[in-house]
């Protein structure tokens, strides 16, 4: 069996089902959704410690960025010197550069399991669906004995946005609020403001290093928008479910960011008494 299988998608797949056999027994209606939505907060949790490091790593490699430019200024043509004055800013500030990438690259084989989990909850349609289930349920009283109600709310889990003249003009809703709350985490992300310059010794490149920077922070600004309408347009072709996973995901999301790091640029829409700094001074 692929060890992928084994140590993450039936793991995570159990715990779903697990969920909706205590959600069914007390008798909670649109069992499958709430299960779904269980499920994610559940994993997103699991995995704080690692997003609680990527993204204060990340506030510190923002705050380093004005000194970081600096050495590149005056030493960028002498790369053994370069290379030891960055590992010497990194010593002194508590900053490991790779941190910020290292519980990144963990997280993203639960991401994909938890994905192909909801995949399969969802794909109704198939005619082996509760056989293939149950094939990888560990503990026979978790086996479904039937395909599970697949109404959520006033939509159906299985069914997709782009069918929206089947299924009703309202299930358009779903890619809006997915781009809506993607937009969101993707500005939270975002430096609340930029750091402040470091006086450099060397002026020579300044117009062409400050052109090259505008022309960064023009991208940055295209791909906060342009992010969010991407997956925005994946969700018109992807099932409810995997919809409902998905903002799931981002919402739990949002509130680490914001309890972790603070709300970023979106902190200047909020109200002052949800506004807190972000950005860590250095």
């Amino acid at each position: 069996m692929n060890p992928f299988d084994t140590f993450l998608i039936n793991p995570i797949l159990n715990l779903l089902l697990i969920f909706l056999k205590i959600l069914q027994t007390v008798g909670v209606p649109q069992a499958l959704g709430l299960s779904i939505i269980l499920l994610t907060a559940v994993v997103r949790l699991a995995i704080w410690p690692l997003t609680a490091t990527q993204l204060r790593s990340s506030q510190k490699m923002a705050a380093l960025k004005p000194h970081i430019d600096r050495i590149k200024d005056e030493h960028g043509h002498d790369k053994t010197r370069h290379q030891q004055e960055l590992s010497k800013l990194y010593k002194e500030h508590g900053v490991n550069p790779l941190a910020g990438c290292l519980p990144l690259l963990l997280q993203l084989p639960v991401f994909f399991a938890l994905y192909q989990v909801l995949f399969k909850v969802v794909d109704f349609g198939r005619e082996d669906f509760l056989t293939n289930i149950n094939n990888k349920i560990y503990f026979p009283v978790f086996h479904l004995d039937k395909i599970p109600d697949t109404r959520f709310l006033i939509f159906d889990l299985s069914a997709k946005p782009n069918q929206w003249q089947t299924a009703g003009v309202l299930i358009l809703l779903i890619p809006v609020i997915t781009g809506v709350l993607q937009f969101i985490q993707s500005k939270m992300l975002a430096p609340q403001t930029s750091p402040a310059k470091v006086q450099k010794k060397e002026t020579e490149s300044k117009d062409k290093k400050e052109s090259m920077e505008d022309s960064l922070a023009s991208v940055q600004s295209q791909m906060i928008l342009i992010m969010p309408a991407m997956i925005a347009f994946f969700s018109y072709g992807f099932p409810v479910g995997l919809s409902l996973y998905w903002n799931t995901f981002t919402i739990v999301g949002i509130f680490q960011q914001y309890v972790i790091a603070g709300p970023g640029a979106l902190s200047k829409y909020l109200p002052k008494k949800w506004q807190k700094q972000s950005l860590t001074k250095i």
